[in-house]
């Protein structure tokens, strides 16, 4: 492995990123705020919420995947990057690295599209993983990541609120995230790289896993008025608590479109009894899928949005042995008339946690 001390000062052109600010020329550094202990269980609560006409993009990929020891655990792990059911304890779990710098361990890529004409109002990183795998990583670094706008130099980010990190399931796990908005704005559209996410590489029967999500809220007024939210906590599912409830007041048009989104770590492909759910108080709840997530195992280890065209991502995993950042088209689940959405994601199989949890739903004006 290579050696990460002193990676996170290693260039002069690294910036420093905050809850407020982003250095660039011009700008004075704003003073990032201590983020103080970890904690551990993070109840979700609203991040971002706003009614105009626009929507929300955003970026993800997976900092660890699998390799194979012999020829068949290659041919296994070649077949679970394509797409075959396997999860993260089936492998000896190594970094992804994309970058060619001889200074970061984990490195990928992935796309973020802004379109053209609309103003970024709002941008958010999150990144996590299992500290604990075949090596027990220290979480002093899980506060800190680095990031590197389209064409741009790697600029240190550190996190603006306390971590989540909880040891449970055999995982020793964490989330952390941190306002990117200024750095969105000016990077604009394309791909970003984030590198260093604390992960610990290995094979254990909880697996290791681990990786980042770019939520970008926008807005462009030719698009439809919509109502944007985004929520965000750190948990896991438990015997006693297999679920975990949002709710979210809105009040849909009639006709209404939209799409609700989540980060989720640690989902096993092909473990079934994984939901995600929407209700408007009108009728049985619907759940929620597409061709990437099925009904009954939405925690299924994919990178997936609405559409024919996906985003890019480097490299570009098809299942990611233990990483979820999907977004579901809401489709007919969502009733003209109703004045909340209560979506109710349950995992009663897998040893799954909970991050992200953002949407996009068209409203009356």
């Amino acid at each position: 492995m290579r050696n990460l001390k002193g990676c996170f000062l290693r260039r002069t052109t690294v910036g420093l990123l905050s809850l407020a600010a982003l250095a660039l020329p011009g700008r004075a550094t704003a003073t990032v705020p201590d983020p103080g202990p970890e904690k551990s269980r993070i109840p979700f609560t609203t991040r971002y919420d706003s009614v105009l006409h626009g929507g929300i993009v955003r970026a993800a990929n997976a900092a660890i995947t699998c390799r194979g020891a012999g020829s068949a655990e290659k041919a296994g792990c070649s077949a679970a990057r394509s797409g075959a059911t396997a999860s993260n304890g089936d492998f000896d779990m190594f970094y992804t690295d994309v970058d060619r710098d001889p200074n970061t361990y984990n490195s990928t890529r992935a796309e973020v599209r802004v379109p053209e004409g609309a103003r970024v109002t709002y941008a958010r990183l999150y990144w996590g993983g299992n500290l604990r795998a075949g090596e027990q990583k220290p979480p002093r670094d899980n506060g800190r990541v680095l990031v590197a706008e389209p064409g741009g130099a790697y600029k240190q980010l550190l996190a603006d609120e306390p971590a989540g990190h909880l040891t449970a399931n055999g995982a020793d796990a964490f989330q952390a995230s941190a306002d990117v908005t200024d750095l969105v704005r000016a990077g604009g559209s394309g791909l970003y790289t984030v590198a260093q996410v604390n992960v610990a590489r290995g094979r254990t029967a909880a697996g290791a896993w681990g990786g980042w999500t770019l939520v970008v809220a926008y807005e462009k007024k030719s698009e439809p008025l919509r109502h944007l939210f985004l929520q965000d906590g750190f948990g896991t599912f438990t015997a006693r608590h297999p679920g975990q409830a949002f709710h979210q007041r809105t009040a849909p048009a009639a006709g209404t479109g939209g799409y609700v989104g989540l980060v989720a770590y640690n989902g096993d492909r092909g473990r079934t009894g994984d939901s995600l759910t929407v209700a408007t108080g009108r009728g049985r709840p619907v759940a929620l899928s597409d061709r990437a997530n099925p009904a009954r195992d939405v925690l299924n280890s994919t990178i997936s949005e609405p559409g024919t065209r996906p985003s890019r991502r480097v490299p570009a995993h098809a299942n990611t042995l233990g990483y979820d950042s999907d977004v579901f088209p809401l489709g007919r689940a969502v009733r003209s008339g109703a004045r909340a959405l209560d979506l109710r994601l349950t995992s009663p199989e897998d040893a799954a946690w909970t991050g992200v949890l953002f949407g996009a739903v068209d409203v009356r004006s």
